[in-house]
């Protein structure tokens, strides 16, 4: 039997990797070659000579890193990474906190309609993130919101959601409507693959429900709420549909609230796409270090509470 197993046909042996070709091409072209286009271009940039017209006036020239020197000393791209982290800062504990809340409560036994109550908080996430910008903006604005309206009638104070401090709350509220669905799917997933015998073990100890949800669901699901913090964290820093999006209704979003809306700015308004990539690389490179940094810290604290 051995021996006709190591006898197998090649056509076998390179089954798994014929299997593998089509994504293997897929990311390669899509995905890694992209990436290094953009690192190329962040070390070059155009030389103009003379009046820049001509043949050869205008000519793309290695740069080293110049385009990287000229990004860390924007100004507008610091401010945006600042806004930014302002905006995370309420995003993700408000978002992972609200999904967390909610897939404990649909986990309870208590529940009814547990079914329509996940569609219902999933749907939004439904939602692309373009149209739920769109949406939210019309509420906010004073002229078309029927919130506005009844807050009139009602003779309550109208605060102008789309300027100065409550501009970072009315976009975090459109984040949050569309992520909290996300995350509670997945921590409410983690919920449901808990053995049954420990709930049943935790009754019998006469633990009360909250007991059982503080001391039991919360830390059996920590490892999906590393993951959703993660996800939260990469796509914080990420934003760009929803400031986009409002910045016709505001003047408080500028082309450069957001750094990905600096990169998008120097790529298609400035027409300096050498620039943009250095931008966009530094932006890669401070996800990846802030993502590996966080799972690092994550994976040694899950060690010391083993060995402890």
């Amino acid at each position: 039997m051995s021996g006709s197993t190591s006898r197998r046909p090649y056509g076998v042996k390179g089954a798994p990797y014929g299997f593998l070709l089509p994504a293997t091409v897929l990311f390669a072209l899509f995905f890694a070659l992209p990436i290094g286009y953009a690192v190329w271009l962040s070390f070059r940039k155009v030389r103009v000579s003379g009046l820049g017209l001509g043949s050869g006036a205008r000519k793309e020239v290695w740069a080293g890193f110049e385009n990287y020197t000229g990004a860390f000393r924007d100004s507008e791209l610091l401010h945006g990474a600042l806004r930014v982290l302002g905006y995370g800062c309420i995003v993700v504990p408000v978002m992972l906190g609200l999904a967390l809340l909610f897939a404990l409560m649909l986990d309870s036994e208590k529940v009814r309609l547990a079914p329509f109550s996940r569609l219902a908080i999933f749907l939004p996430y439904a939602v692309p993130g373009v149209v739920a910008a769109l949406l939210w903006g019309f509420l906010y604005l004073p002229d078309v919101s029927p919130f506005y309206f009844v807050l009139d009638k009602l003779g309550l104070p109208q605060p102008d959601l789309l300027d100065g401090g409550p501009l970072y709350l009315a976009l975090s509220n459109i984040a949050v409507w569309g992520g909290t669905g996300f995350n509670m799917i997945v921590i409410y997933t983690s919920l449901r693959s808990i053995p049954a015998e420990v709930y049943e073990a935790a009754e019998l100890d006469g633990a009360t429900p909250l007991q059982v949800a503080l001391r039991i669901k919360i830390p059996m699901v920590a490892p999906s709420l590393v993951l959703t913090f993660f996800f939260s964290i990469i796509a914080t820093l990420q934003v760009f549909n929803e400031p986009t999006t409002l910045k016709p209704l505001t003047n408080s979003v500028n082309t450069t609230w957001s750094p990905l809306m600096k990169v998008y700015q120097d790529a298609f308004g400035r027409n300096d796409v050498y620039s943009a990539a250095a931008e966009a690389t530094l932006i890669a490179v401070v996800t990846l270090l802030l993502s590996f940094g966080f799972l690092r810290a994550a994976n040694r604290r899950n060690k010391q509470e083993a060995a402890g």
